[in-house]
């Protein structure tokens, strides 16, 4: 694999396979190459592979098929990668301020993909 294009679902063996750094590297050149204007794309794109690497898992986390449905919703590939990232990126602060989160880590985080909507995503602003 020697180029991300997040509106093309990645195979997931190859992605799976390629160490973290090549894979946040694809992603940090895909940004560069569009001229994506971010004030870090270093961490936007860790984001990005975050939400690759938990869709390449299939069916053991409800995040390909999160993906899927807004994709049917009407969102492009790469809108979901940023709409799913938003509520990892939630999750994220949650666990990292909140000692009782960790009592239950991954439940809230499912649970907040299954609400998530196309529309939600497209009138939040983000």
């Amino acid at each position: 694999m020697d180029k991300y294009d997040p509106l093309r679902a990645p195979d997931p063996k190859l992605w799976l396979e390629l160490d973290e750094h090549e894979r946040i590297h694809l992603v940090v050149d895909y940004h560069r190459r569009t001229q994506f204007k971010q004030a870090n794309v270093e961490m936007h794109s860790l984001m990005h592979v975050l939400v690759e690497n938990q869709i390449a898992l299939g069916d053991e986390i409800p995040v390909r098929r999160t993906a899927q449905r807004l994709i049917v919703e009407g969102l492009d590939r790469h809108d979901v990668i940023h709409a799913i990232a938003s509520v990892l990126a939630s999750h994220m602060t949650v666990l990292m301020t909140n000692a009782d989160a960790m009592q239950n880590p991954h439940q809230p985080y499912y649970d907040a993909l299954e609400e998530l909507t196309a529309d939600e995503w497209l009138t939040s602003g983000i």
